[in-house]
């Protein structure tokens, strides 16, 4: 980790804090993730984030090869019945 010091105006101290209330943490971990959140939103999800998604969605589509997702539906719909 590295230090750095940020001033801010009452009312971005005011939001950091009720972040971090909210995600119940520290106000500098609340910054760090509202950072990381706002540079993915800006930016897009980095290289490393995509690779990751794409093996998922990979493994995912292995899972299910062979399988009627129609006829899979309605196998759990029958399972819930009573409840």
């Amino acid at each position: 980790m590295h230090r750095t010091t940020l001033l801010l105006d009452e009312e971005s101290h005011r939001a950091a804090k009720e972040l971090a209330s909210r995600l119940d943490c520290s106000t500098s971990e609340a910054i760090r993730r509202a950072i990381v959140r706002y540079r993915d939103l800006t930016l897009g999800a980095s290289p490393e984030l995509r690779q990751h998604r794409k093996r998922v969605l990979q493994e995912l589509f292995s899972l299910f090869e062979g399988h009627d997702a129609g006829e899979e539906i309605a196998r759990l719909k029958s399972e819930d019945l009573g409840f």
